[in-house]
C-alpha cells in the first residue's frame, strides 16, 4: 500500500527518501573509519607501540611481503614485526595515495608505502627508505573494522640497511645464505 498525503497524492515513504544519502554518508563513514585505523596503527609503529599497533589486526590475520611469503596470524605478525623493526632507532611510516571500497562488513583497499628508518642512532649516516604498493582486506566486527589481509610490495630501496632487517634471504654464490629475511608493515 502507497502512503498517500493530505491532498491524496501518493507520498514516498520517509525511509526511501532518505536510503540513498544515509547510504553514502555511511559509505564515507565507513572510508574513514579505515583510514583512521591505518593512520592509528602506522603512527603506532613510529613509536614501537607494538600493542596498539596489532589491536588493529584481526585474529586470523595474514601478511604477505614480497619474497618472504606469509606469516598467518595475529600474534605471529607482531612477533615478525616487532623482531624486524625493534633495532631501529627511529623510523616513519608513510601511508600515501590510500582507496578504499566497502562492501557491507567487508572492504579492500590500496595504497603506497614509503617507509624510512635510521639504522644507528649514533653516526650520521643515511637514512634507509623503501617504497611499494599496499593491499588491504578489512572485515568489521561487533568494535568496528580490523585488517585481515595486507599484501606489499617494494618497488625502490634506497641508502643502507646497516641492520639487515629487510635483505632477502638470497644465497651468497658457494650457497651460504646472506641475510635473514623478515618483512616489513
Amino acid at each position: 500500500m502507497t502512503p498517500v498525503g493530505r491532498d491524496g497524492a501518493e507520498v514516498a515513504p520517509k525511509a526511501a527518501a532518505y536510503d540513498g544519502p544515509v547510504r553514502r554518508l555511511r559509505n564515507l563513514e565507513d572510508k574513514e573509519a579505515l583510514r583512521t585505523l591505518l593512520i592509528r596503527g602506522w603512527r603506532a609503529l613510529d613509536r614501537k607501540d607494538w600493542q596498539t599497533w596489532i589491536d588493529c589486526w584481526a585474529e586470523d590475520a595474514v601478511l604477505e611481503f614480497g619474497p618472504w611469503g606469509e606469516t598467518r596470524g595475529k600474534e605471529a605478525i607482531r612477533a615478525t614485526v616487532e623482531e624486524a623493526e625493534s633495532p631501529y632507532p627511529g623510523m616513519q611510516h608513510h601511508l600515501l595515495n590510500m582507496h578504499f571500497e566497502v562492501e557491507g562488513d567487508r572492504a579492500s583497499g590500496i595504497g603506497h608505502m614509503w617507509f624510512v628508518a635510521v639504522t644507528s642512532s649514533v653516526t650520521t649516516s643515511a637514512a634507509y627508505a623503501m617504497g611499494g604498493p599496499y593491499a588491504w582486506e578489512f572485515r568489521r566486527g561487533p568494535d568496528g573494522w580490523l585488517l585481515v589481509r595486507q599484501r606489499l610490495g617494494v618497488l625502490w630501496t634506497g641508502g643502507e640497511d646497516a641492520l639487515r632487517a629487510f635483505e632477502p634471504e638470497i644465497p651468497l654464490p658457494g650457497g651460504e645464505p646472506r641475510g635473514q629475511a623478515r618483512p616489513h608493515v
